[in-house]
């Protein structure tokens, strides 16, 4: 356990001692016209079009049930009725 943390120490202070630069790539170190940066802008936005067709996807199955449990609350109250 000790060889352990002190692995951990080790690597978190190299980690730390390393110069800024190469832990930085074109994107999030400045050099925004690059391709890579605009690979990972598309990235990014395909990422964000994955989520909203997720999301609409499960608001939309919400609703359906929503309205089908109210179709049928409706016909069972119609059925109960004198």
């Amino acid at each position: 356990m000790k060889r352990m943390l002190t692995i951990v120490l080790t690597v978190f202070t190299l980690a730390l001692a390393s110069p800024a630069g190469a832990l930085a790539c074109a994107a999030c170190f400045g050099k925004s016209d690059s391709n890579m940066a605009k690979s990972v802008n598309a990235g990014i936005f395909c990422l964000l079009g994955v989520v909203a067709t997720v999301l609409t996807g499960a608001a939309s199955f919400l609703v359906f049930l929503s309205r089908r449990a109210a179709a049928i609350e409706a016909g069972q109250a119609g059925q109960n009725a004198p």
